[in-house]
């Protein structure tokens, strides 16, 4: 850090700010310059308590959270992101300069410690310091101690002091790490092979959704972030890759929800061989094997509100799931009393919807929220999904599975269309007028044979909120997308 005679200079009033950079350069004066290298031999904090053993010779290193000055003695509480140790300077075990310096020492500074291992009066096991470095100094003071940061939104934009401040916050994102790992594993187990596909693509494809735009300065050419990967990993299994996944971020240039955030975490999967029935076990194994690693245990979430993951789970058709809500004869009504029946159960209709997106908006509205245990909703109209094969006994719909926890769509799958003309005429009906938005390049691919294969799409952050019962996507991305902050004047 650069000496503070010359930088950061308070303003008039400044105030805690003004208090710290003035024990910054009292520190300094006193040889304890914040420095820059390691702390070597260190064991996290958690691993130093669990090998607590009195007298021994102990090193740490964490961020300063509590300050007990009394005097000849002073307690501080070290903590990192597996927990936090108590410490104890004494004037009687310190140099007069370092033990003077330790007395300047603010809540949130950065020091490493090395001393001997002991037990306090009170039980508590402690590290005796003789000797410390100071390894960064916080020149700001944290949240308030005991409530952390009540405002939601200060959390979300500086997620740093939500994970200083909140127990919660940090196993929530530990979780997610774990859940990651287990995905991965238990895919390499299975055979799958780990793949990267663009991410910034010359045409969007593989869902329906607004892309972002940006343009390729080289190739003077417009390039879109991609909403999802699923053309390209077909494109590997044409090239004789049976069994692909990628997990890596998509961007759907959308609005802001619960449930939603413009780039988000998926999980894409491919098996040749395989079909819609063949996915549809295989997620529901990952996800049980997920919860069991990152739970220990298949009743996962909130433990006021639990989710059970054991199976068997449901499945249950689109439309007969339709029917339960909205009657028996809605698909035999007209356009108009289906209009007005939807209206009486409080949606509000466009008028310029069809028969098809009115059943899917009463699906979405008043049908998705109440699937709380895990349901594979099937047999989707064609038109939802334009990459899936038709149903054998239907042609006017497709063999798909969208999979509902807690009324939230958590994966998609289906068995993958391979027939080339088939695709480019479902391709020709959804681009309408606009052919440039038909990919030829994946048609070609087609054309030289794919293998029959099912799919599966896994919203990361979504199944995070599941097992961690958290109540918003907010809650389980570390930097989610927000609204600018408005400038004053």
């Amino acid at each position: 850090m650069t000496d503070v005679s010359s930088e950061l200079q308070p303003e008039a009033g400044a105030g805690v700010e003004a208090q710290r950079l003035e024990n910054l350069r009292r520190l300094q004066a006193l040889g304890c310059q914040p420095e820059a290298g390691g702390f070597d031999a260190l064991r996290s904090l958690g691993e130093v308590r669990a090998a607590f053993a009195e007298n021994q010779p102990a090193r740490a290193a964490g961020r300063v959270m509590t300050i007990r000055n009394m005097g000849k003695s002073i307690f501080a509480d070290l903590q990192d992101a597996t927990g936090r140790m108590q410490i104890y300077a004494g004037k009687s075990h310190l140099p007069p300069e370092q033990f003077e310096a330790f007395r300047l020492l603010d809540l949130g500074d950065l020091i490493g410690v090395e001393g001997e291992m002991f037990t306090t009066r009170m039980g508590e096991p402690t590290i005796r310091v003789d000797g410390w470095r100071l390894m960064g100094k916080a020149l700001r003071p944290l949240p308030e101690k005991w409530h952390g940061l009540r405002d939601v939104e200060l959390r979300y934009r500086r997620r740093y002091l939500d994970l200083i401040a909140n127990a919660d916050a940090r196993a929530v994102f530990a979780r997610r790490a774990a859940m990651i790992r287990a995905v991965r594993s238990f895919l390499w187990d299975r055979g799958f092979v780990e793949v990267e596909t663009p991410m910034m693509q010359p045409q969007p494809g593989g869902a329906a959704a607004r892309p972002f735009r940006t343009h390729y300065t080289a190739l003077n050419a417009d390039m879109f972030l991609r909403i999802a990967p699923e053309l390209y990993l077909k494109r590997l299994l044409v090239g004789g890759m049976p069994r692909v996944f990628e997990l890596n971020r998509n961007f759907r240039n959308e609005g802001l929800s619960r449930n939603h955030n413009p780039e988000f975490t998926m999980l894409e999967a491919y098996v040749a061989w395989s079909d819609r029935r063949g996915v549809q076990q295989l997620v529901q194994e990952l996800i049980q094997a997920a919860a069991r690693e990152v739970c220990g245990g298949l009743q996962v979430g909130r433990p006021e509100h639990p989710l059970d993951l054991s199976g068997p789970w449901r499945e249950a058709a689109y439309g007969d799931l339709v029917r339960e809500c909205m009657g028996g004869d809605w698909f035999d009504l007209t356009l108009d009393a289906a209009r007005a029946r939807a209206q009486a159960r409080g949606l509000a209709v466009d008028p310029a919807w069809d028969r098809l997106l009115l059943t899917h908006e009463v699906y979405e509205k008043l049908i998705e929220r109440t699937l709380i245990n895990p349901t594979f909703v099937t047999r989707l109209p064609r038109q939802l999904v334009p990459l899936a094969r038709r149903c054998a006994d239907n042609p006017e719909l497709v063999d798909v599975f969208e999979l509902v926890i807690n009324g939230m769509e958590i994966a998609p799958g289906y068995a993958e269309l391979n027939d080339p003309l088939e695709q480019r005429r479902r391709f020709a009906e959804q681009a309408g007028a606009d052919v440039q938005q038909i990919d030829e390049d994946f048609l070609t691919a087609l054309e030289y044979g794919m293998p029959p294969a099912g799919g599966l799409g896994l919203g990361i952050d979504r199944l995070v909120m599941v097992l961690t019962g958290a109540e918003t996507i907010r809650d389980v991305i570390l930097f989610p997308q927000l609204r600018a902050l408005e400038t004053p004047g």
